[in-house]
């Protein structure tokens, strides 16, 4: 039996995204106040803090602006600042401007920043603190009490192991990590998360969550380009290469030294089992408008990852005895915004302050946790994620309803006709297969026509650009649970989605040879960006994303 090292922490907190740094920054100015002494860690199950962070992104700089009064002049990393929005409607070959921007869509006067930079720069201020932070560290397993009903911390994954999951010569078991207080920040899809709401009722009587997947680029242009002569550097698209049904769009942000960030979210409630979500991603910046942008560019990053954009209806209890809930994997995402960060970084902020307030009482309880809630729900980051309550929902109405129902909650805070739009799980939501519907794979003749176009980049190029590496002898972190369900159930009424929706080129499909059907499912697991629209998509439930190695996968520097 492996015996697994322990260490204990007064905090743990589980993911190095901008929740739990300004939660655990947050921490410790506390402590300082107070005149206290704190034990606090900081674990990411990439290689260095930021390696995995990847967002947009046009950021709201109140919650930063509360952490540092004077981030500016401490050095945060600011791309460029939004000088105008600019927002279109596309369809196949045009491009329209919109008369109006809606105003949770008013960015005039915010920060433009990379997510992996802005976390590297809070990781920093947080070893500053004394804070621990342990990179290349993932949380495999929570760790419960005997009763299981607290959680007491978690376990890190083993390294060594070969494919077949046995120890190698350089084998190293996994660290119990426990901690009076553990904190779970993993991001949209948390594996800790979901593990968690199979044994504790943190799901209970809240909606499913609904998700978007992005993928990202940053592209480098030449000196003269659009936006050297453009009055907005902040563009947001709504239609094409998407059918009216099918909520998502696209955004190009102005970076610095004549770099965008380019990218394309898709709703993962669509209904059509054709869509590539890559090849939309492509289709989009194929439009006209976006190939003025990007001409004369050439791709230096690509990522993608899954949002969730469902909002409060969809969010867990925020507490458990022992534990605590932030950032995306909790829900906090402002889907009219199109924005998350700011939202992220409070809630961990307010995460602190309960956290604080339960230490000194002695009690780290689920009811003494639980006034996080309440605090949020006080907060301006619970006033902003109450106006957006059923906006996801609406969006994925079908019809002239879709309008009537966003025009009503504009009007009324996010009220609307209906208080608690429900929604569904997106796993549940394809079509099947039609006989006469063309699989959407790459248009061959465009892929033939961008092939020595730096800014136009294949699939797999795309995995390269990100940077992911993976060791190829050890068990995949990608489980599919039963190949029978793929060839008897999956391939003859969707045609295996899987891979369509993958970004990454991880699922394959090996066909017989008499061209009777397939014989499986081949994982290329080692392409795996963590993006985990694998684990919520499946239609069949038969696809389990868990954290690889500590330390592998994207290294993100620009995202």
């Amino acid at each position: 039996m492996t015996t697994h090292e322990t260490i204990d922490f007064d905090v743990l907190f589980v993911g190095g995204g901008p929740a739990n740094l300004a939660g655990a920054i947050r921490l410790m100015q506390l402590a300082a106040e107070k005149g206290q002494e704190l034990e606090v860690a900081v674990i990411d199950k990439g290689a260095a803090i930021g390696s995995h962070a990847i967002s947009g992104a046009v950021m709201n700089p109140v919650a930063i602006a509360e952490l540092f009064p004077d981030y500016l002049k401490q050095g945060f990393p600011v791309e460029q600042t939004v000088r105008d929005d600019g927002f279109f409607f596309l369809t196949k070959g045009r491009s329209f401007k919109m008369p109006m921007v809606p105003r949770q869509m008013h960015n005039s006067g915010f920060p433009i920043v990379s997510l992996s930079k802005v976390c590297r720069w809070l990781g920093g201020k947080a070893e500053e603190m004394g804070i621990n932070i342990f990179p290349g560290f993932d949380g495999k397993e929570v760790l419960l009490s005997d009763d299981g009903t607290a959680v007491k911390g978690v376990r890190t994954g083993d390294k060594g192991l070969d494919k077949d999951g046995k120890a190698k010569p350089n084998f190293e078991p996994g660290i119990d990590l426990l901690s009076k207080v553990t904190v779970l920040g993993e991001g949209a899809r948390g594996s800790l998360m979901k593990e968690l709401a199979g044994k504790l009722p943190i799901r209970t009587g809240r909606l499913p969550e609904v998700f978007e997947t992005g993928i990202k680029e940053v592209i480098q242009l030449p000196e003269d380009n659009f936006f050297t002569r453009s009055a907005f550097n902040d563009i947001h698209t709504m239609g094409f290469p998407l059918d009216f049904d099918t909520p998502g769009g696209g955004f190009v942000y102005e970076m610095a030294n004549n770099r965008i960030a380019l990218g394309f979210l898709v709703a993962l409630g669509y209904e059509d089992p054709a869509l590539d979500l890559y090849e939309t991603f492509m289709r989009f910046k194929r439009h006209p408008l976006i190939r003025k942008i990007v001409r004369g560019g050439k791709v230096v990053e690509q990522g993608a990852r899954a949002v969730s954009t469902g909002g409060w209806f969809t969010m867990p209890k925020l507490a458990v005895n022992g534990a605590l809930f932030t950032g995306n994997g909790a829900g906090m995402h402002s889907t009219p915004a199109i924005k998350g960060i700011h939202l992220a970084m409070k809630s961990g902020m307010l995460a602190a302050e309960t956290i604080m307030e339960a230490l000194e009482s002695g009690n780290t309880g689920k009811y003494a946790l639980g006034s996080y809630a309440t605090r949020l729900e006080d907060s301006w980051a619970g006033e902003e994620l109450l106006e957006g309550r059923n906006f996801a929902q609406a969006l994925a109405k079908k019809g002239p309803i879709k309008y009537i129902h966003l025009a009503a909650q504009y009007f009324t805070q996010g009220k609307g006709l209906v208080d608690c739009l429900p929604s569904v799980d997106d796993a549940t939501t394809l079509g099947p297969l039609k006989k006469k519907t063309a699989i959407s794979n790459p248009d061959e003749a465009a892929a033939a026509a961008e092939r020595d176009d730096p800014a136009m980049v294949d699939k797999l190029t795309g995995v390269y650009l990100s940077g992911t590496l993976h060791r190829e002898d050890q068990p995949s972190h990608i489980r599919i649970h039963d190949q029978k369900v793929c060839v008897e159930k999956c391939y003859p009424t969707y045609g295996c989605p899987c891979t369509r929706f993958c970004p990454g080129d991880v699922y394959e499909m090996e066909t017989r040879k008499d061209g009777s059907g397939i014989k499986g499912i081949k994982l290329n697991f080692t392409n795996c960006l963590h993006c985990k629209t694998c684990d919520i998509k499946d239609p069949f439930h038969n696809v389990t994303w868990t954290c690889p190695e500590g330390g592998e996968g994207p290294n993100y520097k620009q995202a």
